[in-house]
């Protein structure tokens, strides 16, 4: 199925391996049968056994976790709270609650399962198979274990709990060939995994008011031995608490200190009085002073001072200085004057006499507080004290308030229905209709086409291992052409004078044609022996970068009707997978070519083609036309490396008239340059030839085709590849 041809002169070994794809696909034909066999027989048996295995059903029963706690079930806390949601850890704990032995030992008597020759292997009568085995100690006694022992293995076969994704919804299912009880099972498992929560709660709520009930009374003994120490610890050192939650001697010391500042502030008040008025009769300012003129003696003083001066100055109008009357009148005002001074005096010493009253008051509080002081702060040490007892009794208050509270609240969840579970049910099971195993379709079809390809297969792997397989029917002509010319593989029946009288080596024969200093050389291929021709090309051109394909350069310098690129990537193409590319002439320029690929308007397989009955693949020059595609040199290399990377063999057809400027290009990256001679003697083809050898420095040679008659080199219509 696959054939090796030489790439580099120098290397006899082969490039790589090639699949036929048109044998592959004659072998498969030739086949046929070991695939169509295989698969009817499996859409047979599938058939017959999904119509023979019980159907069975499935319920389904969908739970939603939930926290179902209201703000009235739980008073101690807000109404946030209720709100509580499941982590994913959190669903995953509630589903292996959902499968634990205990709920399902639960959900087996609720549902009956016991005695059910479905999930009891007890139920009836032991089979011949069963009581061998129990004989021979291969398998258990069914009476051996309880009953629900014998039904829990089937019972988590059966069984299927799941969280639905990215949800707090856990779904239930479980089968059984009785479609009633499938869905009768999943109600009542979520039933039972709902009592089982609630059951939890109040068992959790009836274990807190025991152990509370049992810690509060004793709390409440300490409490009141606490308070009892508080009282007498305070009753004996004197610490009795006044108002302000205060001790009687803070307070008799606030006090204290109260009066002592009144004191002083009366004699500083008073004190500064007497300076003041000292100064106003100093300076004769008497009457300015206000307790002076506030006093009614000097206000009547002052009234017969008024009158006498009115005296005086009537009398005065008459008398003289001297006179008696003027003299005794003076001296009565005189007399009025020292009783208004002597009446300020007295209003002085007053103030003195208050000032020294206050100094003395100053005095005896000032003692008092100091002697307050000295008991206070012999009083700290007993307040020390006295709060570690009030703390340590206001701590035992704290706890027992919030015990009781505590246990008022576990008394009232652990009523009925107080304490719902956490979940509740949003679908229950109904009885199903359709079966869920076996899928009959589905079935039939995947076992249908598993034989299929698996037959499909294993012809395959056949054919490529053994590496050979017949040729498709549509080249059986041309390979008897091929047979009358020339055989391609020689037989192992070959005898030693055939061999002896085989040709020299294709290197040393290939060798021997090159002139022109040992870069133009002459190459014969016979296009009935596709093998000899490659390789023989093969050996005419240097050799490439790993991983990329020679690039030939092909020019058609032979007479019309002689050989042609095309007929040499004809060649080719038998053994390897090669590409024309079609830049010697315009063309069909109705049809997307190389121009449309570099100017970005189609992709390779948009304009690479393929005749119906060849493998040869071609591009054209496209509708631009081959000028425009060789003005574009820098792009045209870009993508001929994608062909060299893509193909085994990648020619480049030009015309034999094309100047130096127009072909430097495409033959400075070439790794060898061919021109169609067709025949010896072909002078046109020898001038292009030499002409080549100015402008590359890789081999360059002339090929003379050997064409058969019944070889047809006219192309036909052309089909696009496939992407």
């Amino acid at each position: 199925m696959t054939a090796r041809y030489d790439t580099v002169a120098a290397a006899g070994e082969s490039r790589s391996d090639l699949l036929d794809l048109p044998a592959l696909w004659t072998a498969i034909k030739a086949r046929k049968l070991w695939i169509i066999g295989p698969t009817l027989a499996a859409l047979g048996l599938s058939f017959v056994a999904v119509n023979v295995i019980p159907p069975r059903y499935t319920g389904q029963a969908q739970l939603l976790l939930q926290s179902r706690d209201s703000y009235y079930t739980r008073p101690g806390q807000t109404a946030d709270s209720s709100g509580q949601q499941f982590d994913p850890e959190g669903v995953q704990s509630q589903v292996q609650v959902i499968m634990s032995r205990d709920l399902a030992r639960e959900a087996i008597k609720r549902i009956g399962l016991v005695g059910n020759s479905e999930f009891d292997s007890g139920a009836g009568a032991l089979g011949a198979l069963k009581k061998i085995g129990v004989l021979l100690g291969i398998g258990a006694h069914p009476a051996d274990r309880s009953p629900e022992e014998r039904v829990l293995e089937t019972y988590y076969d059966r069984l299927l709990v799941f969280p639905v994704g990215r949800s707090r919804i856990v779904s239930i299912e479980f089968t059984s060939r009785d479609p009633a009880l499938a869905a009768k099972a999943a109600n009542e498992i979520a039933a039972v995994y709902l009592d089982m929560e609630e059951a939890a709660k109040q068992d959790t709520a009836r274990s807190a008011s025991s152990w509370l009930s049992t810690t509060i009374e004793p709390l409440r003994k300490k409490l009141a031995e606490s308070e009892a120490k508080v009282e007498a610890f305070r009753s004996r050192h004197g610490l009795l608490v006044g108002t302000n939650n205060t001790t009687i001697t803070a307070q008799q010391l606030a006090d204290l200190s109260t009066q002592l500042s009144n004191a002083r502030n009366q004699q500083s008040e008073a004190q500064a009085k007497a300076a003041i008025i000292r100064d106003a009769i100093k300076g004769g300012r008497t009457f300015e002073i206000p307790d002076v003129a506030n006093n009614e003696l000097v206000r009547r003083l002052i009234e017969q001072r008024v009158n006498l001066r009115a005296q005086i100055a009537l009398e005065s109008r008459n008398l003289l200085s001297e006179h008696p009357r003027i003299k005794e009148l003076n001296a009565q005002l005189a007399d009025l004057e020292g009783q208004i001074r002597a009446a300020a005096e007295r209003a002085v010493r007053t103030l003195e006499n208050e000032a020294k009253i206050a100094g003395q008051r100053v005095e005896s509080v000032t003692a008092a507080l100091d002697g307050q002081k000295k008991t206070v702060s012999g009083a700290n040490d007993d307040e020390v004290q006295l709060r570690a007892l009030e703390r340590e009794a206001r701590t035992q208050r704290e706890q027992l308030e919030q015990y009781m509270l505590r246990y008022r609240e576990a008394l009232a969840r652990d009523a009925q229905n107080a304490t719902p579970a956490d979940a509740r049910i949003i679908s229950r099971a109904v009885e199903p209709t359709q079966p869920s195993f076996p899928k009959k379709l589905p079935t039939m079809v995947v076992a249908t086409l598993a034989t299929f390809l698996a037959a499909l297969a294993v012809v395959v792997s056949r054919e490529l291992l053994n590496g050979a397989a017949p040729a498709p029917a549509e080249e059986a002509p041309r390979r008897k052409m091929r047979a009358r010319a020339e055989p391609l593989v020689e037989t192992p029946e070959e005898d030693e004078d055939s061999v002896a009288k085989a040709p020299p080596p294709r290197r040393e024969r290939i060798a021997g044609l090159l002139t022109h200093g040992g870069r133009v050389g002459q190459l014969h291929l016979d296009l009935a022996d596709p093998e000899a021709g490659a390789a023989d090309l093969a050996a005419c051109v240097n050799k490439a970068s790993e991983g990329h394909a020679p690039l030939v350069v092909v020019l058609d310098g032979a007479e019309p009707g002689e050989a042609s690129p095309r007929a040499l990537a004809q060649l080719l193409s038998e053994r390897s997978r090669c590409i024309l590319v079609d830049l010697a002439s315009d063309g069909d320029r109705e049809r997307a070519g190389f121009s449309e690929l570099l100017a970005g308007e189609a992709m390779f397989s948009d304009i690479i083609t393929r005749e119906p009955d060849s493998r040869l693949h071609e591009i054209a020059s496209g509708r631009a036309g081959r000028a425009a595609v060789l003005a574009a040199s820098d792009i045209v290399d870009v993508a001929l490396d994608a062909l060299c990377e893509t193909y085994d063999w990648v020619l480049v057809a030009a015309a034999s008239t094309d100047d130096a400027e127009t072909l430097a290009p495409l033959l400075g990256r070439a790794q060898g340059a061919l021109v169609m001679a067709g025949h010896i003697g072909n002078g046109h083809a020898v001038e292009v030839a030499y002409r080549l050898t100015d402008l590359m420095a890789a081999p360059i040679a002339l090929v003379m085709v050997e064409t058969p008659e019944t070889v047809e080199l006219v192309p036909q219509e052309k089909e696009p590849v496939p992407a």
